[in-house]
Parts: C-alpha cells; structure tokens; sequence
C-alpha cells in the first residue's frame, strides 16, 4: 500500500515525531510512507487544511496514493477538507478505538489526527497505536462482525451518493482557486513522489501544466 503522509502548516514542527510513529508501524507491515509535507515551519509550501482536502482528492483520485494520514490542529478541519473532495472518505481519529472502528466498519481511505489538541506527553505512542489498529487488519470486516453485510451495503450506498453530489477529481483542480492548487502541490518533493505514482494522465499533465 502507498500511503501519503500530509502536515498542515501549524503543525509542521511536529513532522518527524509524526512521520516516525507512521513509518515506525506500518513500514513492517510492507507498506510504503511518501511524506509530501510540510517537513518544517520554513518550507516554501504553506500548507493549510483546504490544501490538505486538495492535495489528499488529487493523490487517492489519480492512483498516486492508496491511504492518506493527514491532520490539523483537532483533525477537524482536514477531515471537513478531504470529505469535501470526490472519492475521499476520511475519518476524524483521536484514539486507537476510533481507528480500529473507522477500519471495520467504515473502511475509509484517509484518516485525519488532532496533532495540537490533547497532543502531550506520550503522544507518539497514541499515534502508533492509532496506525496499527488501522492497518494490522484487513478494513471493512466489520463491526461487530453479525453487521458487517449491512455495513458493506451502505458504504457502497455513500460511494453512490458522493459520485452524485461531486465532480470529478479533475474538474474540481480546475474550478478550484488555482493558486491554491498551485501551493497545495508546490511541496519540495511532490514531483518527485507524484508523477511517477499517478495512474491518471490528464491529472498529470494539467498539474504540470500549473
């Protein structure tokens, strides 16, 4: 699994102590961690939620990422953010029961953390044990397990609903605020991580086009 890592601007001091717990779980799992930033406060790329949500619609929606790990000050803003886009399902997790839950149950494709609120002493093994109860098992089985049918019956019923109340990935770039997709994708290592990863053509070429 390709799984990006995103930090918005306020929380960009915490970078590695977030990028650690992640790789720390799921690199032994097999998994691949692609940190498109921000690694620092001095980053040229300012990244804020709204650029969270774009940044997180573009990689899941052209195939160059798999699972998003993004986050905010309460999670909450990039959570609305990523929801807003076409084909993100994103879950606000603040505990390893949250994750374990949003995994069985809801099998989403983004998670979203609060890496200021309740963010204290021993904060990075919460995030551990956040990552490991979501990806140590197979999603969507879920819970309890008499439900999981029904469970599976009304994630495919909101996959429809959002295909009907969302354009596609690439008409959303182009009616977006431009510059804001131009700074959402202007990280330091995003060319370097993206195009080799996307399965979408026309998402590549018009980001290259910016």
């Amino acid at each position: 699994m390709k799984i990006a890592l995103i930090i918005e601007n306020s929380q960009a001091a915490k970078s590695d102590i977030i990028h650690g717990a992640l790789t720390s779980v799921v690199e032994p799992m097999g998994h691949d961690v692609f940190h498109y930033g921000m690694h620092t406060p001095e980053d040229r790329a300012h990244l804020t939620y709204p650029m969270n949500g774009i940044l997180t619609g573009t990689l899941l929606n052209s195939g160059a990422a798999d699972f998003v790990v993004t986050g905010c000050g309460t999670g909450m803003g990039s959570m609305l953010a990523c929801n807003a886009m076409p084909g993100v399902f994103c879950g606000l997790v603040i505990d390893p029961t949250d994750a374990f839950l949003f995994s069985q149950i809801n099998a989403g494709n983004a998670m979203a953390l609060p890496f200021a609120k309740g963010f204290g002493w021993a904060a990075e093994l919460n995030l551990q044990d956040c990552f490991r109860k979501f990806f140590e098992n197979e999603p969507g089985l879920g819970y309890p397990k008499e439900r999981a049918e029904v469970m599976a019956k009304n994630r495919n019923v909101l996959a429809d609903l959002k295909k009907a109340t969302c354009h596609d990935m690439l008409t959303v770039l182009k009616n977006a605020d431009q510059d804001l997709v131009r700074t959402a994708v202007s990280g330091e290592r995003f060319a370097e991580y993206f195009y080799p990863n996307s399965q979408d053509d026309e998402i590549s070429a018009y980001l290259k086009a910016l």
